[in-house]
């Protein structure tokens, strides 16, 4: 994977001094086409076939987070619901419009983890 540096301040403190991190470099995108086209090759259904699935899971998934639950797609990982609100004092001070936001939040599968674990990088010049 290639990366580039970066020079970021802290966000908490921006008196301190900036320092150097590394930054992943975007080596394009992998559409659900795309996708599809790998999977095909892997198995005996249809790019069609796989892109079909992958466009109504897209279009369920939004429906069971919304209603609060996680979602765990096998070995691959979680993906729930995150709120972002704003604080009150006290429990009679906090009603739906102090939430500001909502964060869609995954969580890798073990065998996800275990797959990215031997990474090489090599700084983007």
């Amino acid at each position: 994977m290639k990366y580039k540096v970066v020079e970021k301040g802290n966000p908490i403190n921006p008196e301190a001094p900036k320092k150097l991190y590394a930054s992943p470099v975007n080596a394009g995108k992998f559409t659900v086409k795309d996708l599809a086209n790998e999977i095909a090759g892997r198995s005996s259904l249809t790019r069609g076939d796989i892109e079909n699935v992958l466009n109504n899971f897209l279009d369920v998934l939004p429906t069971y987070l919304k209603i609060g639950m996680s979602v765990k797609l096998g070995d691959f990982g979680t993906m729930r619901l995150n709120l972002q609100s704003e604080g009150a004092e006290q429990s009679e001070g906090f009603n739906a419009n102090k939430i500001k936001g909502v964060k869609v939040i995954f969580t890798p599968g073990t065998d996800l983890k275990k797959s990215l674990e031997n990474i090489s990088f090599e700084e983007d010049k």
